[in-house]
């Protein structure tokens, strides 16, 4: 058995962003949300490639904002996303890091997930209320 590496480069976390979104697409709940409400899967993947890169290593590549991006999600499947789906989406990003990777930028890109899935789901919730 080979020994897995940590994440450390771009190419590294591409091959990240794209294996987990391929579980995702595929998903049985997760995938109809995901696939109804991106279209362009390519541009989405390389923006999500330089969100995580910018995450991990602190390279500025990722200008988006990505509350606003998930507050607009939220309106187009009308406030029906739960905690429960971003426990899904979680618990697949765990898996996948596991899979590939293994060390403290992996660790890190675990616990950075975490606190954002916590943050982004209660940013949605609140703007839930502000739209009634």
């Amino acid at each position: 058995m080979t020994q897995k590496q940590d994440i450390q480069d771009r190419n590294d976390v591409k091959i990240l962003v794209h294996t987990f979104y391929d579980k995702i697409r595929a998903h049985e709940t997760l995938g109809p949300i995901f696939n109804a409400i991106i279209k362009d899967w390519d541009t989405h993947l390389d923006l999500l490639t330089d969100f995580w890169e910018t995450q991990l290593f602190l390279k500025r590549k990722y200008y988006g904002n990505p509350v606003t991006a998930h507050q607009e999600v939220d309106i187009k499947t009308n406030g029906t996303i739960t905690s429960e789906h971003f426990g899904l989406w979680l618990n697949t990003w765990f898996a996948t890091i596991d899979d590939l990777f293994d060390g403290e930028t992996a660790w890190i890109a675990k616990n950075r997930a975490q606190k954002m899935s916590t943050m982004l789901f209660m940013k949605m919730f609140e703007s839930r209320g502000i739209r009634k």
